[in-house]
């Protein structure tokens, strides 16, 4: 039966999210390479991360970004020349770059995907990997986005984190 067998991967990710040893808290996201045991290690684009949250946190809008790295010849996340906001405001979210890692952010249901504010468990490990961008830095990036998208009156999700 399909439901079951849905159900039982379901329940075998749920395990490896509780245990620990879920591999997709390893998933390779933009500044990291996987190392030889499936870790993740710190490559040379972790310059590109700090540049972006530093050039956000100075003030520039993700347009302006986009346009800079275009300009300069960095390729996206999935090496097109043009990087788009939802890349760079995707990036300045990503709590892997404080060494964390937290599953479950988003449910899919059938075909949609939203974003999980604690309907099912999320899991967050910590001191997963190398770090590239300091709490501080981070939680100022979180609160600068909501600013920017006038909702001051809400405190950043992702500060249960830390």
């Amino acid at each position: 039966n399909i439901i079951e067998k849905s159900e039982s991967i379901r329940a075998g990710l749920r395990k490896g999210f509780q245990n620990g040893t879920s591999k997709l808290a390893q998933r390779r996201c933009y500044g990291y390479n996987t190392g030889p045991d499936g870790e993740l290690i710190i490559n040379s684009d972790d310059i590109i991360v700090r540049w972006i949250f530093e050039r956000y946190l100075s003030g520039d809008s993700f347009g302006k970004i986009s346009k800079a790295l275009e300009i300069r010849g960095i390729p996206s996340p999935t090496g097109k020349s043009k990087w788009n906001r939802e890349a760079i405001s995707k990036l300045l979210s990503n709590e892997k770059y404080t060494g964390r890692v937290l599953l479950q952010k988003t449910i899919n249901a059938g075909n949609s995907k939203f974003k999980n504010d604690g309907f099912i468990a999320r899991y967050l490990y910590s001191d997963s990997h190398e770090v590239i961008i300091s709490d501080e830095i981070f939680r100022d990036g979180q609160q600068k986005k909501l600013q920017r998208t006038n909702q001051p009156e809400k405190e950043p999700s992702i500060q249960l984190l830390f």
